[in-house]
Order: C-alpha cells, then sequence, then structure tokens
C-alpha cells in the first residue's frame, strides 16, 4: 500500500465516519438523543476510531519498513558481493599475468609460487563469500569466521567482542564486516603474524570501537598494492560509517587499527 492511500485514508475515514455520524444524530436522533448524550458518543466514537485507526496504520507501517530494512539487508549483500567478486577477478588476473610472465622466461619456482598465490585467493575470496552477514546477530557471525579465518590462516585470534543487539542497520554490518576482512587479509598475507587480536564494543547510546591487533612485522610487510588498494578501501568504509581510522605500529611490533565512532550504529 502506497503512501498517498495512507493520505487519503488518513484524511477521510475520520471525516466520513464522525461527520457522518453527526449527519445522522442531528436530522434523525434528535427526538431520541439529547444534545449531551449525543456529544458523549460522538467523543467515545473519536476516541475508538483514533485508537483502531492509528493500530491499523502504524502496524501496516510497521510491515512496510520491515520489508524496507530486508531489502536494504539484501542489497547490502549484493553489493558486498560484487566487490568480492571485482576483487577475485583483478587479483586472479594480475596473479595470470604474473604467472604468464614466468613460465615464459622459464623461471618454475617463480610461477610455482604465483600458482600458490592464486590458490589462496580463491580460496579467501571464496570463503569471504560463504561468510558475508546474512544470518545470526554480528557477534555470533563474526565468531563463526574468526574460527574458520584461524584455522585457515594459522594464526591464533583472541576475540573480546560485546556488541549490542541490532546495534547496526544490515548496511552498516556489511561495511564493518568488510573492514575486518579486510584487516585479517592483511594479517594472513603480509603480516607474518602468530597471533590476532580484535575488539568490538558498542558504548551508549551510539558510540562504538573496533581494534584490531597483530604481533607481526608492522606496516613495512605491506606491498605498494596492498596500501594503495586495501588501505584506502578501508578508509572508504569508514568514512561511510562516520567513523575516524587510525593505522600505527605496536611498540612490541606489529599493527594496531582502530575505528572508533561516536555517531555510528543505531540502537533499535
Amino acid at each position: 500500500m502506497s503512501y498517498r492511500i495512507f493520505y487519503w485514508l488518513t484524511v477521510l475515514i475520520p471525516t466520513i465516519i464522525i461527520g457522518g455520524f453527526e449527519f445522522v444524530r442531528h436530522d434523525f436522533l434528535l427526538p431520541y438523543m439529547s444534545m449531551e448524550t449525543g456529544n458523549v458518543y460522538i467523543t467515545l466514537l473519536t476516541l475508538l476510531l483514533s485508537f483502531l485507526f492509528a493500530t491499523w496504520m502504524f502496524r501496516t507501517i510497521e510491515r512496510m519498513n520491515a520489508k524496507i530494512v530486508e531489502e536494504q539487508a539484501r542489497r547490502a549483500v549484493y553489493e558486498e558481493r560484487e566487490r568480492l567478486a571485482r576483487e577475485l577477478h583483478d587479483g586472479i588476473a594480475q596473479s595470470l599475468f604474473f604467472l604468464n610472465v614466468k613460465l615464459k622466461q622459464g623461471q618454475l619456482d617463480d610461477a610455482r609460487v604465483a600458482v600458490s598465490a592464486i590458490d589462496n585467493h580463491v580460496r579467501q575470496a571464496i570463503f569471504n563469500l560463504r561468510s558475508l552477514p546474512e544470518e545470526g546477530s554480528l557477534e555470533q557471525r563474526l565468531e563463526k569466521w574468526l574460527t574458520q579465518w584461524s584455522a585457515l590462516s594459522g594464526v591464533d585470534v583472541t576475540p573480546q567482542l560485546q556488541i549490542k543487539e541490532n546495534f547496526y542497520t544490515p548496511a552498516e554490518e556489511v561495511q564493518l564486516f568488510g573492514i575486518i576482512q579486510e584487516a585479517f587479509a592483511n594479517i594472513r598475507k603480509h603480516a607474518q603474524a602468530k597471533h590476532a587480536w580484535i575488539q568490538l564494543t558498542t558504548n551508549e547510546p551510539r558510540g562504538w570501537t573496533l581494534a584490531i591487533e597483530d604481533d607481526g612485522i608492522g606496516l613495512s610487510g605491506l606491498s605498494e598494492t596492498s596500501k594503495k588498494y586495501g588501505l584506502s578501501m578501508m578508509k572508504d568504509r569508514a568514512r561511510q560509517l562516520q567513523a575516524s581510522l587510525d593505522i600505527c605500529t605496536r611498540s612490541s611490533g606489529g599493527t594496531i587499527i582502530t575505528l572508533t565512532s561516536h555517531t555510528g550504529g543505531f540502537a533499535k
């Protein structure tokens, strides 16, 4: 049902019912009903009509909003799938080009490295596609994803997740999940880390903090391509989440990625 129909129903239904009652009362019921009694009846009728109409309208609006939120969630997931598909295509294309060059030069060892890189890239992309946020709470999905990532990469992960239920919108969850995936992909590919930590905490009323650490070799381990693409992608996502992004080196070695927002996330 469109909002235009809601508009006209809101205008016409109270007018027709209350106006019709007043017309009948004055033309047919005055000999049987005093003005005081009629005023009481019209007050009660107005109250009953307002209650029934408001209840019906707000339930209908809630159903419409639920459909809109569901559609936004689907769209966010589809957009993330498209992004991962583009990333998969670009990564494989670069690796295949490198493999072709090395085969022509007869450098078989480098060619084997390229094949291994393609295999790892495809496995990671498939893993990310299967792990898109669709069912369960954000905390449950993150814990599951981190467990699988740790098993795939061989890097131990210590999660500290304190997320209020329904704190983020579906679109925000996809953006946040994408930042976490990109950060952990960089840890797996470049950090040479043995341990990683992630802390995500939501604060009242709308603030939240995400911190990801590793004990690897730090930012020096990132290639120029990763710095240009991966970090810029995280910055874009952070901007969409209205969050500040800070990337620095740990005092004991490794990298710390921190996102802080005082306006993102909408508690419902």
